[in-house]
């Protein structure tokens, strides 16, 4: 995410708690930059909303409050959202940093944040993916991390495709 200005703005998206109560929230605020036309481009990777990345750009709308909803996605960024729960060394916080900068060194940017032990990355189209997803299988079958697409492109799809090909 890029440094918070006068530019950005909150939208909150409603999702759907399962009967686990996942996601731990039934709202998820995420920072955006105003487009000044009923739209936002997001500015910050999702850690639970499913089907938007960062740079995906959104109508919203606004309700009584001047609170921002997520509507529907006009134009996708053609980045990926993919979320880790690291369980090495219980998801610490050096274990969350190494993940971060070993997936930054294949293109990706991220945070980590220490409830559930999370990291989300933003993978965008120069990234590379085939390395990415090889990389999360790889980690997934060590015990180091469970991992989920929240938001992929036809270009992560066809890798993937490649790659089982």
């Amino acid at each position: 995410m890029t440094n918070i200005s006068d530019a950005h703005v909150k939208v909150h998206f409603l999702m759907e708690v399962d009967d686990g109560g996942w996601p731990p929230a039934s709202v998820e605020s995420l920072w955006a930059v105003d487009l000044g036309d009923g739209t936002v481009r997001l500015d910050n990777t999702p850690w639970f909303v499913r089907g938007v990345a960062s740079g995906d750009v959104i109508r919203v709308n606004v309700d009584d409050d001047g609170l921002r909803w997520a509507g529907e996605t006009v134009h996708p960024s053609d980045n990926c959202t993919i979320r880790l729960i690291v369980l090495k060394d219980g998801g610490s916080a050096a274990a969350r940093q190494t993940v971060l900068e070993t997936f930054h060194q294949l293109g990706t940017t991220g945070e980590g944040i220490e409830r559930f032990g999370m990291v989300a990355l933003d993978v965008p189209p120069e990234a590379d993916i085939q390395r990415i997803q090889t990389l999360l299988e790889h980690g997934e079958a060590n015990g180091w991390w469970h991992w989920e697409e929240g938001c992929v492109t036809a270009a992560w799809e066809a890798s993937v495709s490649t790659e089982d090909g």
